[in-house]
């Protein structure tokens, strides 16, 4: 699943490309696609000048100018492209996205369909149950914010990470990259951090997502930028995915675990428990 990076990259091609641009219209090729939503209530959009592009989460918000928010999540492998109106479009296209004055159009894809869009009010949208329950963006946490979230937190580490009312955005990639980078072990207690270990679970956190927006993402199988660029961060992973292959610090194998429904990777030499 997409998670901040991929996210982010997204969002940041649909501004440079749609921002400011006059909705003519959305046509839905799958109804599932919508969620508390019908094509109907998309007409509202019709005329409307893109305001502003921006992430919450894993959440994409596009507001319009008459104070309409297109809501889109991704899912797994949900995509927009920006194409021609002579490429047609294939069955895995299941919204199109017509502007005023603009030949190319904004499709949307989703090969296993868990994606979905809706539309809300702008001025309600801190208050629906999609963002209501999201804690703060990693890159916008401070230190001080951090060490007061894990204080007294029973939670694995690894857990901590994937919790989206703790952090919004991290998911099971960037949490085993992270927990890697501040050498701790994935099993550890959120609340047992001394104020070293806070400080560089911080900085890794901060470091990684860094580098990741830098080099668009990961792309593991469908992960794509509106230009249908994959990502390249998956070249740097030192620990997601790579069981049995030597850890790049110590040479000892990568291990993997379950917790949860989730595997985690980690180094047991360099993650001590």
């Amino acid at each position: 699943m997409p998670e901040l990076p991929e996210v982010e990259t997204v969002v940041r091609g649909l501004r440079a490309r749609i921002l400011g641009l006059v909705i003519e219209g959305v046509r839905v090729r799958s109804p599932h696609l919508l969620r508390d939503t019908s094509a109907d209530d998309l007409r509202a959009l019709r005329g409307n000048a893109v305001r502003r592009i921006r992430r919450r989460g894993k959440l994409i918000l596009i507001d319009c100018e008459s104070g309409w928010t297109l809501v889109i999540h991704l899912k797994m492998t949900g995509q927009f492209l920006f194409c021609p109106v002579s490429v047609r479009p294939d069955k895995h296209t299941h919204a199109v996205f017509i502007f005023k004055n603009e030949p190319r159009r904004l499709r949307f894809k989703d090969v296993r369909k868990f994606g979905f869009m809706c539309l809300r009010r702008t001025d309600g949208l801190s208050r629906d149950p999609l963002l209501a329950a999201l804690g703060p963006e990693p890159l916008k946490f401070s230190l001080p914010e951090m060490g007061a979230v894990l204080a007294g937190r029973s939670a694995r580490l690894k857990s901590f990470l994937l919790d989206q009312s703790a952090l919004a955005g991290i998911g099971n990639i960037y949490a085993d990259e992270i927990l890697f980078e501040s050498r701790l072990h994935p099993l550890r207690r959120a609340g047992d951090l001394n104020p070293a270990e806070v400080r560089r679970l911080w900085r890794a956190m901060r470091s990684v997502l860094r580098r990741a927006l830098r080099l668009g993402g990961s792309t593991i199988r469908d992960f794509a930028d509106c230009d249908g660029i994959e990502g390249e961060f998956q070249l740097e992973f030192k620990a997601y995915g790579r069981t049995d292959e030597p850890c790049p610090r110590c040479g000892r194998p990568i291990e993997r675990l379950r917790l949860g429904q989730r595997s985690t990777h980690f180094c047991p030499r360099c993650q001590k428990a």
